[in-house]
């Protein structure tokens, strides 16, 4: 059962429903009163006029019945959220390691949440060997939207020497032009931030520059989970091209998209030094500061800095 790319807006606070098809729909967005100063127009005693807000709700990911992390993320595209959450981290290794995912209402009271605040579990039915693998390598995360390795209960299990990339004979073909082709497509996709602002945006465009795919979340991490299930779920990983995001380049992204086979990726804002030690690490050709007319290259995607290339 999916949750609709876009959903009715909702009242104050959010509220989880079920639409005539029976689906679960929880509003991205809320609406809101308020109180507005500082504009020329505006008397001294401020102006009340409706805002919108992104949605966070508290997602619960559970395999076989087992809660694994619980996530605060804008309430759509969850199943490609959960599935691109799991081939990420590596309980999966393919797509297929899921049989089956239910998006499924909690009420306040059975999540020991206030009253009125909405909660979801995203309810995964993995194979055996998935399961085993959880259980073997499980972390008690207590997510977050701005973290991406809350949780870790060793210096071990930040997975930070992650195996190289194959090469690829089309990634310099990803270059200024490309990558600036591909952001310029990007505003007009944030329908979600457009309306209420603090919403990150996951794309994924062709070696051409062609943005083809645009996922978004409150939370960095999620927008590219969401967009990396997306992929999964339409055949679409492996296939050339890159990753963009209106983030920064943390090493968490960089070793998302490694972990995968995603060879390169592009930011809006600067990576941080993990992220381009861990793209030279895996051979992923990393972008940053995407802002035309100019755009900087941090890894070139040969396994060393842009400097050395």
């Amino acid at each position: 059962m999916s949750v609709p790319a876009t959903a009715p807006t909702a009242p104050s606070p959010a509220t989880a429903r079920r639409n005539a098809s029976g689906e679960l729909s929880i509003a991205p967005v809320e609406r809101r009163a308020v109180r507005v100063y500082g504009e020329k127009s505006i008397p001294a005693e401020g102006v009340v006029r409706d805002d919108t807000l992104a949605a966070e709700v508290p997602v619960a990911l559970v395999f076989n019945g087992v809660s694994h992390a619980v996530m605060m993320a804008t309430p759509q595209d969850l199943e490609a959220f959960a599935l691109g959450f799991a081939l990420s981290e590596g309980i999966f290794d393919t797509a297929s390691d899921c049989r089956g995912i239910e998006v499924v209402s909690i009420s306040a009271r059975d999540a020991g949440l206030p009253d009125g605040m909405p909660a979801i579990e995203v309810q995964l039915d993995i194979s055996t060997r998935s399961f085993e693998r959880l259980k073997d390598r499980r972390r008690s995360l207590a997510g977050r939207t701005g973290c991406g390795i809350c949780g870790v209960e060793s210096f071990a299990a930040l997975d930070l020497t992650p195996l190289p990339l194959p090469p690829r004979d089309w990634i310099e073909r990803i270059d200024l032009a490309t990558v600036l082709r591909a952001f310029d497509a990007l505003p007009p996709r944030q329908t979600l931030n457009r309306e209420a602002g603090a919403i990150h945006a996951a794309g994924w465009a062709t070696v051409q520059g062609d943005l083809v795919e645009v996922m978004e979340d409150v939370g960095r991490h999620n927008a590219l989970d969401k967009l990396l299930g997306h992929l999964a779920q339409t055949g679409q990983l492996g296939e050339p091209g890159f990753v963009l995001m209106s983030s920064r380049g943390s090493h968490e992204l960089v070793r998302k998209c490694a972990r995968l086979g995603l060879s390169a990726m592009a930011t809006i804002s600067a990576p941080t030094a993990m992220g381009v030690r861990m793209a030279e690490l895996t051979g992923l050709r990393l972008w940053g500061l995407c802002r035309a007319p100019r755009a900087v290259l941090y890894a070139s995607g040969a396994g060393e800095s842009s400097a050395a290339a």
